[in-house]
């Protein structure tokens, strides 16, 4: 069988284009209510059970059969041998990726994650205390995927923030096993564990691991049991269960947030190579059936030859059917009048990845307001934002580029004010809060400001 990618054409000029454009981008972000359901009821159940839960949970839907929890934490030698046992290129290549990682987000903490204050004309103090969170828990993925560079992504920014305590899940499931796809008849005591994730953990320098996944895995990070501790943010991607779960721990716990399909959106000014987009285009077609690829471009001649570069590269991807039914499915090659144009629907889009393939990229980005990460030029290929390039890979996707930021810093930290009135600062703002405070009807707000008004009053 031939597979053929077929994103839809669209043109801005045409009549129908409004209609086309809104189907091509929709995606429902629901959870299926069985899901949902399902869901709950291992949060219940973990809350209740603790551990007895968490390895009940982890047998049924990984086939992992364990006698306790110690029997599926991960230990520091866990890691190095890991880390030792890859090959020396791969070694390599992780701590490149993680030394840039890590610098870019020193660079981020410096520029905005600082404390700082000020005195005003009263002598008043007032200012921000940045500190970081005790204690963060890491969700990476296992079984169908696994991705080490995600693991980078989130724990060094945690570290740059002086989060102590880095507590990672990661689920190892047994072939066979209903979370690798299978009939859940694949039993074993120890799962397949993915080597390079493990290194991973030791150049980034988790705490402590548990091979546990799923619902039952966000649980026990945010609720706690005798083993795994009580996190105060979850961060990381994960299946439909544990998005949903992520969803209900919040309030209890801080997430960081609910990740949609991956997206990417070429601008293009047809003056890069058609083929060197086409792969960019099958960079997130990848992913997975439902992620979302686009150009757009003022040349109608240029999205005839990136399509011919689809046609011709689909067949060399190890990944074609997923690639093939992803273009076809979402994917869209759109000709605009203009890049003023292709700026405007991108905007609208606000993608996860957007890509200005141009030869003067730096005239566009100026009118770019909504992407989660931006590709300047043609050498700029998504996939480094991916692996090595430094800024964090973790962005927001489904138009939430809008309101939300990649994860950094920031996500791993909270801020404090700080507020020390001075006895002349005190004159001044008491005035001001009580005719306030009388207004709204607390006279105890008001009469609190105002003892501080008395002359020559002072603090015992």
């Amino acid at each position: 069988m031939t597979l053929v990618a077929a994103p839809a054409r669209l043109s801005t000029a045409a009549a129908t284009f409004e209609a086309d454009f809104a189907a091509r981008l929709h995606w429902s972000a629901d959870t299926d209510a069985a899901i949902e359901q399902r869901v709950a009821d291992i949060l219940a159940d973990v809350q209740k059970r603790g551990d007895a839960a968490v390895l009940e949970y982890t047998a049924r839907f990984d086939g992992l059969s364990a006698p306790n929890m110690a029997a599926l934490e991960l230990t520091q030698a866990d890691f190095k041998a890991a880390f030792d046992a890859i090959p020396q290129a791969q070694r390599e290549a992780l701590q490149a990726a993680a030394k840039r990682v890590r610098s870019y987000h020193e660079a981020q903490k410096k520029a905005s994650g600082e404390s700082w204050s000020y005195r005003d004309e009263d002598g008043t103090l007032l200012g921000q205390k940045v500190t970081p969170l005790d204690r963060v828990g890491i969700y990476v993925p296992g079984g169908k995927a696994a991705y080490p560079s995600s693991l980078l992504m989130n724990a060094i920014p945690a570290h740059v923030a002086g989060v102590q305590e880095i507590i990672m899940v990661v689920p190892t499931p047994v072939r066979g096993s209903v979370a690798t796809g299978g009939s859940g008849e694949g039993t074993s005591t120890r799962g397949e564990r993915n080597e390079l994730v493990l290194a991973a953990a030791y150049v980034a320098g988790v705490t402590r691991a548990f091979t546990i996944g799923g619902a039952q895995a966000v649980a026990a990070l945010a609720y706690g049991t005798a083993t795994v501790p009580k996190v105060d943010k979850i961060t990381g991607p994960g299946n439909a269960y544990v998005a949903s779960a992520k969803k209900r721990v919040f309030g209890t716990v801080g997430i960081d947030m609910i990740a949609g399909p991956s997206e990417i959106l070429v601008l293009a000014d047809g003056t890069t190579p058609p083929d060197w987009v086409a792969m960019d285009l099958f960079s997130q077609a990848e992913h997975d059936e439902l992620a979302q690829s686009i150009l757009l471009c003022p040349d109608a001649a240029y999205l005839d030859a990136v399509q011919r570069e689809i046609d011709r590269l689909l067949p060399t991807m190890p990944r074609a059917e997923i690639i093939a039914k992803s273009l076809t499915g979402r994917g869209a090659l759109i000709l605009t009048k203009d890049m003023e144009e292709a700026c405007a629907i991108s905007n609208r889009i606000a993608p996860e990845h957007l890509e200005v393939s141009s030869t003067d990229p730096h005239r566009w980005e100026p009118l770019l307001r909504h992407a989660g990460a931006i590709f300047l030029g043609a050498y700029t290929s998504e996939s480094l934002g991916d692996y090595c390039a430094g800024p964090n890979h973790v962005l927001p996707t489904s138009g939430t580029a809008r309101f939300s930021s990649p994860l950094g810093v920031y996500d791993f930290q909270k801020r404090s004010s700080i507020i020390e009135v001075s006895e002349a600062g005190a004159q001044v703002l008491g005035t001001i809060a009580a005719e306030l405070a009388y207004g709204e009807g607390l006279q105890a707000h008001a009469q609190a400001a105002e003892m501080r008004l008395k002359a020559g009053a002072k603090p015992r």
